[in-house]
């Protein structure tokens, strides 16, 4: 129970104070952290209007209210300019959902398990890098829990991605253009090799053996439409952050592998796509090729951090509304959350990049990013990705990690070039064309040989 000693507007007052003293850690009437730790629940360190959406709009929305172009101003202060405008102009809704604050409904287990037993640990080196205390690339879990500036913001979210050691997610996307007209349809297999940072029981340490100079591995590959199956491209991080890392591509039109130059990271994966490689995940970069990270907000916030897994539904897929011909955004459910930390930064490692800065949204209590805002060189607003993740436990249906624990993962994303006024939406499905499967930390397959050479591009590419 929560002593109501607290006016209406004191959590307003609080954000602003410490956002513009620089003071850094999560919560209100303590420390987040401390809470998460203690009690397993985030719920100790906010008051109750920033627990509860009924609450804190004076009972002007509750869960299970649907927001549209009608009411959205009544939660215009808890969602970013880009979906205001989306339900404001373009007929986008969401539903409201209740706020669930228990910590591990928020994190991949093995990746929570990490995060509390390194807790301390991390530091940044002469180099800008993250080291342990006795100088050794980072050990696995989120390196900084209680973020204090935007460095640690930025390192949370890059140095693992997807919070798995290992993972391949089958991805069904859809291009919609300005009428509302589904223009291209791809299909594509994203897979992840953590290299460093290994948080499974069964890794055997820290480190992938032979590979302890890298940060990580990523292959994508398309399996749908014809014109693009085929083609693929892998990628290899150093774990020194200001290396921008190699990549590759197999193009079955030439038949061979290239190499692709370091600029390519801000052009789409393929025509149509307003999606690029320094797009994903919120930090496609190495985070040393970015820099001049500051926090620019913190406050409530509205998101899709829970019940977005879809079991039920075919192939995973959530519904669409919005757009000319409803088919321009997912429609999910949103709930409030009581700390969101914003922070931005600058492309400093690109002099050619179109990009000018990017503004991210980080949810406190998971450090996982919710929104990010895409700036171009003249300080417009150029793209926002959004995105939903969960818990994969819904109703009867449950996915269970190899101690028997629920899965976390990402469910959905929106990317919308809003300069062009074209949609990319895509999701994490449990198939993709072409009779792939997604799979969690897979102990089936060496995903090394498989995935992550040239050779093995090739071989994806014929």
């Amino acid at each position: 129970m929560h002593i109501r000693k607290y006016d209406f507007d004191y959590s307003r007052r609080f954000f602003l104070e410490k956002t513009a003293l620089g003071i850094g850690g999560a919560g209100v009437l303590s420390s987040l952290w401390s809470e998460f730790c203690e009690a397993g629940d985030a719920s100790g360190a906010y008051p109750d209007e920033l627990l509860d959406i009924e609450v804190f709009t004076k009972g002007q929305v509750k869960v299970g209210d649907v927001i549209d172009a009608d009411n959205v101003f009544l939660v215009q202060d808890l969602i970013d300019p880009i979906t205001y405008q989306e339900v404001l102009q373009d007929r986008r809704k969401f539903f409201i959902q209740p706020t669930v604050n228990e910590l591990e409904t928020m994190y991949p287990p093995f990746f929570l398990d990490a995060t509390l037993k390194n807790q301390g640990q991390a530091e940044f080196g002469a180099d800008g890098n993250v080291y342990t205390k006795d100088g050794k690339p980072w050990i696995g879990g989120i390196p900084f829990p209680e973020v204090n500036n935007g460095n640690e913001a930025i390192a949370n979210i890059t140095l693992s991605w997807g919070r798995h050691d290992s993972a391949m997610y089958a991805i069904p996307a859809v291009t919609v253009n300005p009428e509302g007209v589904k223009q291209f349809e791809y299909d594509w297999i994203w897979a992840e090799q953590q290299c460093a940072g290994l948080v499974h029981p069964n890794a055997g340490g820290p480190y992938l053996a032979g590979h302890e100079d890298l940060s990580r591995m990523q292959c994508i590959w398309f399996t749908h439409t014809n014109d693009v199956r085929g083609h693929a491209f892998l990628s290899h991080w150093k774990y020194d952050q200001r290396e921008i890392p190699a990549l590759w591509g197999y193009l079955p039109n030439l038949k061979r592998v290239r190499r692709f130059p370091a600029n390519q990271r801000f052009e789409p994966y393929m025509p149509g796509m307003n999606l690029f490689l320094s797009d994903a995940w919120s930090s496609g970069d190495p985070m040393l090729t970015w820099g001049n990270f500051k926090i620019i907000h913190r406050g409530p916030f509205l998101s899709s951090s829970h019940d977005q897994w879809l079991p039920e539904n075919d192939n995973w897929a959530p519904p669409v509304v919005g757009g000319k011909l409803d088919e321009s955004y997912y429609y999910v459910g949103k709930s409030l959350i009581p700390e969101v930390i914003v922070f931005e930064g600058e492309p400093i490692g690109f002099p050619n990049a179109p990009v000018s800065k990017r503004r991210i949204f980080l949810d406190a209590r998971n450090m996982g990013a919710l929104q990010s805002i895409t700036y171009d060189r003249n300080g417009e607003v150029w793209k926002g990705l959004e995105g939903g993740g969960s818990q994969r436990k819904s109703g009867s249906h449950e996915m269970l990690t190899t101690d028997g624990r629920p899965e976390w993962s990402w469910c959905w994303a929106i990317s919308h070039d809003m300069q062009a006024n074209n949609v990319t939406r895509f999701h994490h499905g449990k198939t993709c064309r072409g009779s792939w499967d997604s799979a969690l930390d897979p102990t089936d397959e060496n995903m090394v040989d498989e995935y992550m050479t040239q050779q093995a591009i090739r071989r994806l590419g014929f």
